[in-house]
């Protein structure tokens, strides 16, 4: 049974306040297949899943978005530096 907390983990660096919640799920899914319960364990498995993969998604969304701002403030300061040093 794949729990996926390394996924979940991992995700932790891209949006931590949905990583929170695949971490405990993915606790959850190693504690079921510990105790026998493997249709609790399945369930757990996919709820650690669907909230890493959102961590994951929304992360990378937010770090992209983060980068093509930072590429445009810095075009904006460089024509504004230019312009100004031609208007004397």
């Amino acid at each position: 049974m794949n729990s996926h907390m390394g996924w979940a983990i991992g995700s932790i660096f891209l949006f931590w306040p949905l990583a929170i919640p695949a971490i405990m799920a993915a606790s959850r899914c190693n504690a079921a297949v510990a105790a026998g319960d493997y249709m609790g364990a399945t369930a757990a498995s996919e709820d650690a899943k669907k909230w890493a993969k959102l961590a994951t998604i929304i992360g990378a969304c937010w770090y992209g978005l983060w980068c093509v701002i930072s590429i445009i403030w810095v075009i904006v300061g460089v024509a504004a530096v230019g312009s100004a040093s031609t208007s004397y």
